[in-house]
């Protein structure tokens, strides 16, 4: 149990590139903590989006309850306030629960968000505004829009790239609400206020042998049902342009079910962009402090995660 008494609480956080194993620590972690894991993925909080992003079983997680997945639809605007709000409800009803707050996955950005004062409140709604603006982009403007941007605010509009629909349009919406930029707003405005301090555990297992896990990874997705996972969600009418299809593996195989590419050439597409994203994640990652990294992978996982139970239980757990 976490002592609480000295003020923010420190949460556990499993960290790594994608393939490195978080599932299998965290699970581990679990259930030597009497833990509930909090997912921390921009893609696993979409239902119906199971295959593609590597979701933990139901019935795993009914043994080991998981927070943070499948709430959301895939039509919908998950931003990383629906992040921060969402994951600090679960990390304190977990810990009134008397349980230990366990947060695990790959997305870099939703780590920062939770655990520093980055994030501008109230900046990331207005569909009204923005629908406006999605109309435009989707009826040829989107040159015009990014250089809307670009004039009103060219620190921010410099920073993505121009063909970054969901960004641009996000940016213009909040300058016509607010009268501000981005960048005034990343400057000035009210931040919010972090409720935990992490403890992070950095799993890599090395280059070569990450390439070879997602290369094995992405082609058992494929023949485990993730072009027919795409095909229905495609049939529901989640269209290819939505920010939630549009993560790598989902983008590839939308591309192949309208003809664009073939079966092979998705595959390549994905494994070439998943090994791109580890290699983002893990520059991101490095900067990440206070961290204790593990080179290990496959069946080294469980000793080293009852090594960071050890550890976890001497710094927080009280005498029973």
């Amino acid at each position: 149990m976490i002592d609480l008494s000295s003020g923010t609480a420190e949460i556990l956080a499993v960290i790594g590139p994608t393939a490195s194993g978080k599932t299998l620590f965290s699970l581990e972690l679990a259930k030597g903590l009497e833990g509930e894991v909090v997912s921390v993925d921009s893609r696993q909080v979409y239902r119906y989006m199971d295959v593609g992003t590597d979701k933990i079983s139901p019935g795993i997680r009914k043994e080991i309850p998981h927070h943070m997945i499948d709430i959301a639809d895939p039509a919908d605007v998950f931003t990383a306030a629906d992040f921060v709000s969402g994951a600090t409800k679960a990390i304190r009803d977990i810990l009134a629960r008397g349980r230990t707050p366990i947060l695990a996955g790959g997305t870099p950005f939703y780590y920062k968000v939770l655990f520093t004062d980055v994030l501008s409140e109230g900046l990331e709604r207005w569909q009204d505004v923005r629908s406006s603006h999605e109309t435009l982009w989707r009826d040829g403007y989107s040159g015009d829009l990014y250089a809307k941007l670009l004039s009103l605010d060219p620190v921010y509009g410099k920073r993505i790239h121009p063909n970054d629909g969901f960004r641009v349009i996000r940016a213009l919406s909040i300058i016509e609400k607010t009268g501000r930029t981005p960048t005034w707003w990343k400057d000035h405005g009210p931040k919010t206020r972090p409720a935990f301090r992490p403890f992070f555990i950095g799993l890599y297992p090395g280059r070569n042998i990450l390439y070879k896990k997602i290369e094995e990874r992405v082609s058992e997705q494929f023949a485990g049902g993730y072009p027919e996972e795409v095909a229905q969600l495609l049939a529901r009418g989640y269209h290819a342009d939505l920010p939630s299809m549009k993560g790598f593996g989902y983008r590839e195989l939308a591309a192949f079910h309208a003809g664009e590419i073939s079966m092979d050439e998705a595959l390549e597409g994905d494994i070439r962009s998943t090994k791109a994203f580890a290699r983002r994640q893990m520059t991101w990652f490095r900067r990440f402090s206070p961290a204790l990294w593990y080179y290990v992978t496959g069946s080294g996982i469980p000793d080293q995660a009852r090594n960071v139970i050890a550890l976890w239980k001497e710094r927080h757990w009280k005498q029973r």
